[in-house]
C-alpha cells in the first residue's frame, strides 16, 4: 500500500510531497512528521527506501506507507493531554509522533505481538530521546510498549481517548475495539479494506466514516487448538508524575518559551514550501520545406533554434537554492549556561549528551 505521492530525497522533501497531495493538512501533524525522521526507523542498508511512499517490512519489523500514517494522524484529531493506545505499535514511529502532540500530561501506550519488535521500538525511542534535537523543541509524552496480542487485552483495562489499530480488523472484532474507547473518543482502524474513523458518541452509539481504501495484513488471532487459556495482556498502569518530574517539565517549558522569544522563528519545525523546478521535456522542432530539383520533390530540414535558446536563457536566470542553516538547540544552550550544579543541568537535559 502506498505510492500515492512522489518519493522524497529526505524527510522534509517527503513531508512537502504529503502536504502538496493534501495527506497532511494541519500544522501540528506537519510539525510532528518533520520532527521524527522516518529514516531513523529503518534498518541499516534499507534507508534508501525510507522516503518513498511505500510500506516496508523486514522480518517482523514493519512500517506502513507515509500516506497511511498521515491520514491516521489527521483522523485521530490529537490534542494535548489525551490518552492514546496503539494496537500493533510496531517500531514506535507513529507512537513517537503522537507523543509530540499529546504532550507530557497525556498517556501513550502501545501493544505489539512480537517481543523483538518491542525491543527495536525501545531502541529507536531511546535514540530519539538521547540524540534528536526535536526532543528539546517539544514537550513529549514517552510511549510505553508491552508485548502481547491486542485481542487479549484484560477486560478490566482502562479506556482511551484515541486508539489506532495497525492491522486489518475483522467485523466480529469491531465491537471489541469500540469498548476500549471513551465516550467522545476516536478510533481509527482498517475494516474490510477501508481505513475507518469511528467516534463514540454515547455509551452505545458510534459514528463511522470511511477515510481511505487500504490493504492491511489481518490481526493475528490467538491459537487455542491446544485448549490452553490465552494469557491476558495487562496494559501499563496510569501513574501520576512526581513533583520532581513536574518541576523539570515546567522549568523546561519556561526556558523554552524564553529562548523562543529571544530567537523568534529560529526553532520553527515548519519550512516554507519551495517551488520545484519541473523537468521540461525538450523536443527539437523540425520543419520541412519541399523544393523541386529537376522533376523530383526533395525535402529540406529546418530546425527551430530560437525557441530552444530562449528556454536555456530562462534556466540560467534561476537562482540556486541556498542551503539551510543548521538549527541551534537554544534550550540546551540556555540550560548549560545557567549557574546550576552539573547534576541538576544533566537532570534538566534528561541526561542527553548532545
Amino acid at each position: 500500500m502506498g505510492g500515492a505521492v512522489s518519493a522524497g530525497e529526505d524527510n522534509d522533501d517527503l513531508i512537502d510531497n504529503l502536504k502538496e497531495a493534501q495527506y497532511i493538512r494541519t500544522d501540528c501533524v506537519e510539525q510532528a512528521f518533520r520532527a521524527i525522521d522516518r529514516g531513523d526507523y529503518y534498518l541499516e542498508g534499507y534507508r534508501d527506501n525510507a522516503y518513498k511512499d511505500l510500506a516496508w517490512k523486514h522480518g517482523n519489523i514493519h512500517l506502513s506507507a507515509p500516506c497511511i500514517y498521515s491520514e491516521v494522524m489527521e483522523a485521530l484529531k490529537l490534542q494535548q493531554g489525551l490518552s492514546f493506545l496503539n494496537l500493533g505499535s510496531g517500531t514506535g514511529y507513529l507512537s513517537t509522533m503522537v507523543g509530540l502532540i499529546i504532550g507530557p500530561f497525556g498517556v501513550n501506550h502501545g501493544v505489539e505481538l512480537h517481543k523483538d519488535v518491542v525491543e527495536y521500538a525501545k531502541e529507536r525511542l531511546d535514540d530519539f530521546i538521547k540524540n534528536s534535537d526535536s526532543f528539546d523543541r517539544f514537550e513529549f509524552c514517552e510511549p510505553h510498549f508491552v508485548v502481547g496480542n491486542c485481542l487479549e487485552i484484560s477486560s478490566d483495562s482502562h479506556q482511551y481517548d484515541r486508539i489506532y489499530c495497525g492491522a486489518g480488523v475483522q467485523k466480529d472484532h469491531e465491537n471489541y475495539m469500540k469498548i476500549l474507547l471513551k465516550v467522545g473518543g476516536i478510533l481509527v482502524m482498517p475494516i474490510e479494506d477501508q481505513l475507518t474513523q469511528i467516534i463514540r458518541t454515547g455509551q452505545s452509539s458510534w459514528e463511522s466514516k470511511n477515510i481511505l481504501a487500504v490493504s492491511f495484513a489481518p490481526l493475528v488471532q490467538q491459537n487455542r487448538t491446544e485448549g490452553c487459556k490465552a494469557e491476558a495482556v495487562v496494559l501499563p498502569a496510569l501513574t501520576v508524575r512526581s513533583l520532581q518530574d513536574l518541576a523539570r517539565i515546567y522549568i523546561r517549558r519556561t526556558l523554552r518559551n524564553l529562548t523562543n522569544d529571544e530567537n523568534p522563528g529560529r526553532n520553527n519545525t515548519q519550512r516554507p514550501s519551495q517551488k520545484r523546478k519541473r523537468r521540461r521535456c525538450r523536443r527539437r522542432r523540425r520543419t520541412y520545406t519541399y523544393v523541386f530539383v529537376g522533376n523530383q520533390l526533395i525535402p529540406q530540414e529546418d530546425e527551430c533554434i530560437e525557441e530552444e535558446s530562449k528556454e536555456e536563457e530562462q534556466e540560467k536566470d534561476i537562482e540556486p537554492i541556498k542551503p539551510e542553516e543548521p538549527q541551534v538547540n537554544h534550550l540546551r544552550d540556555k540550560i548549560l549556561s545557567l549557574p546550576l550544579p552539573e547534576s541538576l543541568k544533566s537532570y534538566l537535559l534528561y541526561y542527553r549528551e548532545k
